[in-house]
């Protein structure tokens, strides 16, 4: 018998991979939405630099970022977009360098980020 990662498990642990990479430029993280039937689903959403809100969102086995804009989101491109297959230390640089493109540099130097 395959031993499969609950939706629980896996959102657990890429809660883990933001903070591990982000460190304290990320917090307030929710989990919500999980489902493991009928396919395994969840959207995280925390907060980045104190600036936006970024949703994470799996859908069986898709996996993608969003800077959300009330019910809506607005997409990061990035190059991994399935959890299986994806390096998660390009997924995350890539994620870092399309937020911190959206954010003033003065602001992201007054807090030591850049």
């Amino acid at each position: 018998m395959e031993n499969n990662p609950t939706a629980k498990e896996i959102a657990k642990s890429i809660v883990r991979k933001i903070k591990g990479y982000f460190g304290n430029k990320t917090g307030s993280f929710s989990i919500y939405d999980l489902t493991d039937d009928p396919y395994s689903m969840f959207n995280i959403t925390f907060d980045a630099y104190n600036y936006f809100f970024v949703t994470f969102s799996y859908n069986r086995g898709s996996i993608g970022c969003s800077i959300s804009q009330g019910q809506y989101g607005l997409e990061l491109k990035n190059s991994q977009q399935w959890y299986d297959s994806a390096d998660w230390d390009i997924f995350l640089k890539e994620l870092q360098d399309q937020l911190e493109l959206r954010i003033p540099d003065k602001f992201l130097e007054s807090t030591g980020w850049k």
